[in-house]
């Protein structure tokens, strides 16, 4: 599997997130925006059913690595999550899958990573980016950190352990660093 990266540039978060709808529909889109705004691993994104949310905030235990998160929900997400809840109010996943038909008769079931995967994977090649369902986490650990330039508050966000590994995982290079140090003086 290929690296994948944040995303840096706020004008290409939104246009990754126009050619989603476009190239493969609504709820692509609507995976990305939201995906982008919860900072979740696919597999924890994916997993979201609506008795998970209530009002403004996200409760749910991570898969990979069995802590609890508890996620307040920016008006953003709730915009969306209120519009899908209203187009689809028989549904029990955020992303359900609904476009197959031999489905009908089963349980529901959310979306496949692997159908998320191809579809960023495609815009990804469109852009000339390294795109991937990872991609979302990443580029809101980016942001956060190149608004507050607290690392403690992205790996918080992140539930990670180690700055180092919130560092190389949003992407923060030794130049980027060697850069801060030479441009502030005090």
């Amino acid at each position: 599997m290929a690296e994948v990266q944040a995303v840096k540039d706020p004008d290409t978060i939104r246009l990754v997130g126009h050619l989603l709808a476009r190239r493969h529909g609504q709820q692509m889109a609507d995976i990305w925006n939201i995906g982008i705004n919860l900072a979740l691993r696919i597999s924890d994104l994916l997993s979201i059913k609506f008795s998970d949310i209530e009002e403004d905030r996200l409760n749910l235990r991570e898969q990979k690595t069995g802590k609890y998160a508890s996620i307040q929900l920016n008006p953003k997400a709730l915009q969306i999550i209120h519009r899908i809840r209203e187009e689809h109010p028989s549904h029990i996943y955020l992303f359900q899958s609904y476009r197959n038909r031999q489905a009908i008769n089963q349980a529901p079931r959310p979306l496949t990573r692997r159908a998320v995967s191809k579809a960023f994977g495609s815009i990804g090649e469109e852009l000339r980016l390294p795109l991937g369902t990872h991609s979302m986490r990443k580029t809101r650990g980016y942001h956060l950190y190149q608004s507050t330039r607290d690392i403690a508050r992205v790996m918080k966000m992140l539930r990670h352990s180690s700055e180092g590994v919130t560092l190389r995982y949003i992407g923060i290079t030794q130049e980027e660093v060697d850069k801060d140090f030479k441009e502030l003086e005090l």
